[in-house]
Formats: C-alpha cells, sequence, structure tokens
C-alpha cells in the first residue's frame, strides 16, 4: 500500500488504447508510468488486459499476484488491496491475470457493469492515499474492460504505430471513443496521441507521422518513440526501459513523453481555473 499522500486533487486517470494490437500499448502504459515516476510523480498503472504483459513487465510474477484488477472489478475489493509496490520508488500496479477473461459473462447482470472500474477509483480518491497518475493498460478490443477503462478515464492516451494499417485502426478507436462519450462518459477526452516504434530511415514512418500530424494537429505529442531493441528487451528482465536502459532512445524519448504530458495537464488546469 502507497503511504500517504500530500496530493489534494483526485488523480488525472488516462486510459492507454488503442483498439489495433501491436502498436506499443503496453509498452507506452509501463514506460511512461514509469518516466512519471521518475520526474516525481505519483503513478498507478491499472493492468486491465487478461494477458498480464503489464504485470510481467514490471516484474510481478503471477504466483505473487493475489489480489488482482479481477477481484476489484468482479468482487469490488479496494484499490489499496490490489495495488502492488514496484521496483520504481512512486510506482504501484495493480496486476491482472487470466480470470479477467471471464469478467464479460461473470459481470453480464450486474449493477453497473461498465462503471465497476471507475466506482473503484472514485472510492480510492476519499481513501488515505492518493495518486497524482492512474494509467489504465488496456486490451487490443472492444470489450467489457475496454468500457470500463474508457467510462473510468478522463482522456485517453493514444499509442500509433508508425506503420500502413495505423490510421484504419484509430478511425476504429475514434468511434469507440464517441460511442462511450454519447452513452457512457461524456467528459471523455483524447489527451494525445504518440507515435510509437517510428524508424527514421524509413519513408513510410515518415508519410505516417505527417499524415497523423496533418489530420490531428496538436493532438499528437512531439515526442516520438523511435524503434529501439533496448526497449523491447527489457519486459523479458520485467524491468522498464528506463530501468533496463536510461540511456538508450527508447528510454530518453519516454522521459519526453512524460515531460510533455504533465506540461498539458498544466496547461489544462490552467485553462479550466
Amino acid at each position: 500500500m502507497p503511504a500517504p499522500s500530500t496530493n489534494k486533487l483526485p488523480a488525472r486517470v488516462l486510459a492507454v488504447s488503442n483498439q489495433k494490437g501491436g502498436v506499443g500499448k503496453t509498452t507506452t502504459a509501463i514506460n511512461l508510468g514509469t518516466a512519471l515516476a521518475a520526474i516525481g510523480k505519483r503513478v498507478l498503472i491499472v493492468d486491465m488486459d487478461p494477458q498480464g504483459n503489464a504485470s510481467t513487465g514490471l516484474g510481478v510474477p503471477r504466483e505473487t499476484r493475489r489480489v488482482t484488477i479481477y477481484d476489484v472489478v468482479v468482487d469490488q475489493r479496494s484499490v489499496d488491496d490490489a495495488a502492488v509496490q514496484t521496483t520504481v520508488p512512486g510506482l504501484w500496479i495493480v496486476p491482472a491475470d487470466a480470470d479477467m477473461s471471464g469478467v464479460e459473462i461473470e459481470l453480464s447482470q450486474a449493477d453497473r457493469r461498465s462503471y465497476r472500474l471507475r466506482d473503484a477509483l472514485r472510492a480510492h480518491d476519499h481513501g488515505p492515499t492518493a495518486y497524482d497518475y492512474v494509467l489504465i493498460d488496456c486490451p487490443p478490443s472492444l470489450n467489457l474492460l475496454t468500457l470500463n477503462a474508457m467510462a473510468a478515464a478522463d482522456a485517453v492516451l493514444v499509442p500509433l504505430q508508425c506503420e500502413f494499417f495505423a490510421l484504419e485502426g484509430l478511425s476504429q478507436l475514434m468511434r469507440t471513443i464517441d460511442m462511450v462519450k454519447q452513452s457512457l462518459n461524456p467528459a471523455l477526452e483524447i489527451q494525445g496521441l504518440v507515435l510509437t516504434m517510428y524508424d527514421r530511415r524509413s519513408a513510410l514512418s515518415g508519410q505516417v507521422a505527417n499524415d497523423v500530424r496533418a489530420h490531428f494537429g496538436d493532438k499528437v505529442y512531439d515526442s516520438v518513440i523511435p524503434r529501439n531493441v533496448r526497449v523491447a528487451e527489457a519486459p523479458s528482465f520485467g524491468k522498464p526501459a528506463l530501468i533496463y536502459d536510461l540511456k538508450c532512445a527508447g528510454s530518453q524519448a519516454y522521459l519526453r513523453l512524460a515531460k510533455e504530458v504533465v506540461k498539458r495537464e498544466r496547461q489544462r488546469l490552467k485553462l479550466a481555473a
């Protein structure tokens, strides 16, 4: 359980989501969370994917996942009960396991089935501990888990791989976000799109990046995550890339992204004041 925090504001909840697989979604959740912690933020990652890759990538063995996001969503256990301290100071994770794959059936007749995660996070905001950011690692599909994540989120952070089908997958995600805004969470917005797996030697990467920036403008982060071997290796050691190799290009890119995310949030608060 995290130590008491002096943070007075509710955590800013960001759903890291893209319905297309293989875009660097879990990698982004892990390394952005680590980078935010490295610059002094208190961060909780919620692993909503039954594969549990974010949990594995942060060094939480399956046999130690005694209380998981399944227990929070299905049995209404508290976030504090499930949160596990990682080896990164200031970073916690609510782990997942294969039990999550049965949530759709188990909650088919449940009250507030799409709001279970939101209710748990809001109850936590009134508890003795607090986070600055909650990052939800969504599964690469539109199901009840994704709907719970988006119903709980203030905004969506979209990892977008610089490859041919990127914009096609993005159009599906935009339709999902619009649907969630209409039916579950009218305040949901897009925090930003982050270009991942960028290969500066590839004309295609450059073309995709230009197309995305032309279409979405300043919603696209300036920070670009390069295709990087060290980032790809890190999960097999149960470490974020920033711990595995801080100096590699991928780690440095995630640090820049974290600063950009915080800057956008400060601007949002300033405009809302």
